[in-house]
């Protein structure tokens, strides 16, 4: 297993192509479990590192910080230059009016905090984890803005839970004409069933040459295939938990989707989820998308998917089964 390299977007920065997640790092359920912690955490980096990895996707919110913290820790003995690290900013992180958004107040305590969980100088990679309606994008694009001119930060993105392309160009147009620096990578939601960014939101991302790092290329673990249509729910699944998950996901033309995806796994002997997230690598407009994983084990099966060839007929029959939903 070997990761390639590819470019982050518009720029000269080389990333893995498979991102490593680690929204899991920290995390506690509603049981009061803490899904990945610290010795869990130190050897899914080293396997992922040792794969040729150097992308590493957080945020300020997960694990309220924990995940920043513990990516720092581990940076710590290694070499901080060899890897590109992206986090989030936007999420609530103080009680009091200012203490979410994209608002000047918070942007410029979050961006420290930040550096100071991830004992590094600066962010490779800084994302709006949400667009933020209550404040003026020249606002919040020049606050940014500020943060690259400063040294704090090297690039731009935004992270968006809906499909929001106008709002992407609105604030590049605002950089482009007053010669703040644009935002030059996107993360939006995308899979083989999740295919809402299709159309105008990908080829905005084309016309301005956005790198494009999709979250979710799992579709929740859908697309694993741990899923029957007979209505089966691993205790420990999120179809078990999350009543929204069944709603979404266990449709019958989801179902014919991952039909496809297993009958390409049977031909090329791999794994349904090895098929879903190899669609994506090899999609010519994705960057390079998020696998998380809470075991070693799990995180070498999803970074095997780069590895995996899929002849031009079956890239082209999985996303015709999902074009067809």
């Amino acid at each position: 297993m070997a990761l390639e390299y590819v470019s982050l977007g518009n720029t000269g920065t080389k990333v893995s192509n498979v991102a490593f997640g680690t929204w899991r790092f920290g995390r506690e359920t509603d049981e009061g479990n803490v899904e990945v912690k610290r010795g869990a955490a130190y050897d899914l980096l080293d396997a992922y590192a040792d794969a040729g990895g150097n992308f590493i996707d957080t945020a300020d919110v997960y694990g309220d910080g924990t995940a920043e913290e513990l990516i720092g820790d581990w940076l710590a003995d290694r070499d901080r230059e060899e890897f590109v690290i992206a986090s989030k900013i936007y999420g609530q992180t103080r009680d009091d009016p200012n203490g979410r958004g994209l608002n000047r107040k918070h942007l410029r305590r979050q961006i420290d905090r930040i550096r100071d969980r991830l004992r590094t100088e600066y962010v490779d990679l800084l994302y709006i984890h949400r667009w933020d309606d209550g404040t003026p994008a020249e606002e919040f694009v020049r606050t940014l803005d500020e943060f690259v001119r400063g040294g704090k930060v090297n690039y731009l993105g935004a992270s968006t839970q809906r499909p929001n392309a106008w709002k992407i160009v609105k604030a590049n147009e605002i950089a482009r004409r007053e010669g703040y620096e644009p935002f030059t990578v996107v993360q939006p939601r995308y899979n083989l069933v999740d295919r809402e960014i299709e159309g105008n939101y990908l080829e905005m991302c084309r016309d301005y040459r956005l790198g494009v790092v999709p979250w979710s290329p799992l579709a929740w673990g859908f697309l694993t295939g741990k899923y029957g249509r007979e209505g089966d729910r691993p205790d420990d699944s999120r179809a078990a938990e999350d009543a929204r998950f069944a709603e979404r996901y266990l449709t019958e033309a989801n179902f014919e989707v991952l039909d496809e995806v297993e009958a390409v796994a049977d031909e090329v002997g791999a794994t349904p989820a090895q098929v879903a997230i190899a669609w994506l690598v090899r999609h010519e407009q994705v960057t390079a998308p998020i696998v998380g994983a809470r075991t070693v084990d799990q995180l070498e099966e999803n970074l095997a998917a780069a590895d995996l060839t899929l002849e031009e007929e079956q890239f082209d029959r999985l996303s015709d089964a999902a074009s067809a939903r």
